[in-house]
């Protein structure tokens, strides 16, 4: 006979399908924007100026910012059933208004109107699904929480990585529009596949931390970090057509490269925390960053795959520098308070680099040089944050500090 446990397995195991499914097709979605950045920016195409594509992200990091601090208040009254589903459904608009606005291209204002609310949507889905993913995550692994999340965070950085590859392969074949096409009839089938599902958590939410000068050294430093995540994720494609002359393939790689080794140096750092600890993890990476921002600001045009391996030395350093945040940040200060932060930071780059690239003449190359400043102001900030020296260890043995995965992942 059956036992009680046996009838929840079944039900458990779609679960975690779900969840981690909805984790790989969020990853897609979000980056399913920049990867068509040459498509926005064609003559041929929506025929974006520098400035129209910053500021087509403006609407995206503004309601990612409000969904992420509304949307514990949500899950508190609705419960996180209803969450995931809202999130979901809003990457499904937005992915429904972007394959819709090719339709509108006769019309550049409408056009580019339909992008603004299609971002704007992506942001809803973002700030909300991917918090209470990474909550359903863990309910699902009660006893092993930081591997179910990190697997989780895994997945979403595997979405990211793709996107641009599978919307190279797209352009090629003359339908860019193939991807977010795809990606909305993945997320259809799993908003059904999800309707009998439970998907709830057990848990009290966190009471904020006192606002201390620690608090303002990781909020500014999830700004930070925002901003050259983002100057990387979202201008790379551009920068290595525009400056590096590179063929439309070998740019998509160079974003791939960028989102696949800041998901793979998630896992490794995970993986090495026994030589590397945490803390050291933290100020180390800031000088990675710096590093690649020099070498993409140096590299010849004749050379563009160099240009490609440095955007993949840039999310190495990127990899694991916001799940730190999060996790040496929490008793200063919650993790929606830091993911709020970290969405400025991306708006900053994502819509703020066009009018000093357009308006004030500034290059691509001189603003990725000027970046190795900010990476070098993130490296004053983790020594700030966490101090110099790896604290002593307590006790007789030494405890192994975690490094848990950020409730947004690799973006």
């Amino acid at each position: 006979m059956a036992g009680p446990g046996d009838a929840r397995a079944p039900s458990r195991t779609k679960e975690i399908g779900a969840v981690y499914g909805a984790a790989l097709l969020q990853g897609l979605a979000l980056v399913t924007f920049p990867a068509a950045s040459s498509v926005f920016t064609a003559r041929d195409g929506y025929g974006l100026s520098a400035g129209e594509y910053g500021v087509m992200f403006a609407p995206q990091t503004v309601m990612a910012i409000a969904a992420a601090l509304l949307g514990g208040r949500i899950q508190l009254r609705r419960g996180e059933r209803h969450v995931y589903f809202a999130g979901l459904f809003a990457d499904l608009v937005s992915m429904a208004l972007l394959v819709g606005s090719r339709l509108a291209l006769f019309a550049h204002a409408v056009a580019f109107t339909m992008l603004l609310v299609a971002t704007a949507f992506m942001g809803i889905g973002f700030g909300l699904a991917v918090p209470v993913l990474n909550r359903l995550a863990g309910a699902l692994f009660p006893g092993r929480v930081d591997v179910a999340v990190l697997a989780l965070n895994a997945l979403l950085g595997l979405g990211t990585a793709l996107a641009p590859l599978l919307a190279s392969v797209f352009v090629h074949l003359g339908a860019w529009w193939g991807l977010p096409l795809a990606v909305a009839a993945l997320l259809v089938a799993l908003l059904l596949f999800s309707v009998p599902l439970p998907l709830e958590a057990a848990g009290a939410v966190e009471a904020s931390p006192a606002r201390t000068a620690r608090f303002w050294i990781f909020i500014a430093f999830a700004l930070g970090y925002g901003v050259v995540e983002t100057l990387n994720g979202n201008w790379a494609i551009l920068y290595m057509k525009g400056v590096l002359k590179a063929p439309a393939a070998l740019a998509s790689i160079a974003l791939a490269a960028f989102w696949a080794a800041a998901t793979g140096g998630r896992v490794l750092f995970a993986a090495i925390e026994r030589w590397l600890p945490a803390r050291a993890t933290f100020r180390l990476l800031p000088w990675v960053i710096g590093l690649a921002f020099v070498a993409i600001s140096l590299v010849p045009s004749s050379s563009p795959v160099l240009g490609a391996a440095s955007f993949g030395l840039a999310g190495l350093g990127c990899s694991a520098l916001l799940p730190l945040t999060i996790s040496l940040g929490r008793t200063d200060a919650r993790p929606g308070q830091l993911i709020a932060a970290y969405q400025l930071g991306y708006g900053v780059a994502a819509f703020g680099i066009a009018p000093l690239h357009a308006d004030a003449g500034l290059g691509l190359r001189a603003l990725f040089a000027g970046a190795v400043a900010i990476a070098l102001a993130l490296a004053g900030l983790a020594i700030a944050a966490v101090g110099r020296r790896v604290r002593p260890p307590e006790g007789h043995g030494r405890a192994r500090p975690v490094i848990r995965p950020s409730p947004w992942g690799a973006r």
